[in-house]
């Protein structure tokens, strides 16, 4: 199955989400969610993604998350996530029980295509302070993809973690998550990557992002938002409208895409310094704004 095959089986089934110029999104993916081991790359960035995630829930924004959200390549089972995060997952169900949530899987969370595994697992969580099992994500579903549709022009958004461009770590991820869990993990403490992650590997990354590029020219230029390869991308009107929302877990910083007022924008959280050597968390715009509708009939 070619990565055209995969991705147009991922718009076709993707989960429709209605908005208009009211609407707000963030969009995150590649979190990493860890065991808060030395092998956790998010342990690094938890209070900024935190800071950032309680900021969008008092602002009413809906949460996209486009895959990879938690670690399960490196990590047997979800239940050693959530006790290394737990403040984290507190946050999204307060997403999940307002209808704002919306979960994507990619590669290194694909178990989450599987109804049962979510259900089984993510539904609930048991407490030991009360000594009894309490409610988490009830109900939720991952998708592959969402699509968000303009209820006014029908301009159209296609989301999606990106691995459907990535042969080896769609159709091998069982092999690859061996992989990983045995032999690239321990060796992540001492400094050495996984040279089959397109994020470590520059050469994959560009072949990814052509055939992510192909499918949108195939497709009447379709704006198009990606993880996967942990490298933001933010086209200007006129170009290829293929946005990558980056990761969170970059040295010091996370990155995501907004769209709130009909605009597009790419954002960063990170530390900074005041000038009394205070440290503080900080938005940072790095491109954008940008109006939807100039990415119409380029």
């Amino acid at each position: 199955m070619s990565s055209r095959t995969r991705l147009n089986r991922a718009y076709k089934n993707a989960k429709t989400i209605a908005f208009d110029d009211t609407s707000k999104f963030i969009f995150f993916s590649d979190c990493h969610r860890g065991d808060n081991s030395f092998a956790d790359d998010f342990a690094n960035n938890r209070n900024i993604y935190f800071h950032a995630l309680n900021h969008y829930y008092q602002q009413g924004f809906q949460y996209c998350e486009l895959g990879d959200g938690d670690e399960l390549w490196e990590n047997l089972h979800f239940e050693v996530v959530f006790e290394a995060h737990k403040n984290v997952y507190q946050l999204l169900r307060q997403f999940h029980l307002e209808n704002r949530l919306h979960m994507v899987w990619g590669n290194h969370d694909m178990v989450y295509k599987q109804k049962n595994y979510v259900d089984k697992h993510l539904s609930s969580y048991f407490e030991p302070i009360e000594d009894k099992d309490k409610e988490l994500f009830e109900g939720i579903t991952y998708h592959e993809a969402l699509v968000l549709k303009h209820r006014q022009n029908q301009q159209e958004l296609f989301c999606t973690h990106g691995h459907q461009a990535d042969w080896w770590n769609y159709v091998c991820w069982r092999f690859g998550r061996f992989l990983v869990r045995i032999l690239w993990k321990p060796l992540q403490v001492v400094g050495i990557h996984d040279p089959t992650s397109p994020a470590k590997n520059y050469k994959e990354l560009i072949r990814i992002e052509k055939r992510i590029k192909r499918w949108i020219l195939e497709n009447n230029l379709r704006i198009t938002i990606a993880g996967h390869t942990h490298r933001p991308r933010f086209p200007e009107p006129g170009q290829i409208p293929f946005f990558n929302d980056g990761s969170c877990v970059h040295p010091r910083s996370i990155t995501g895409i907004e769209i709130e007022e009909g605009k597009i924008s790419l954002i960063k959280w990170q530390i900074a310094t005041k000038p009394d050597g205070t440290l503080q968390i900080v938005r940072v715009l790095l491109e954008g704004p940008e109006k939807l509708v100039d990415y119409i009939d380029q």
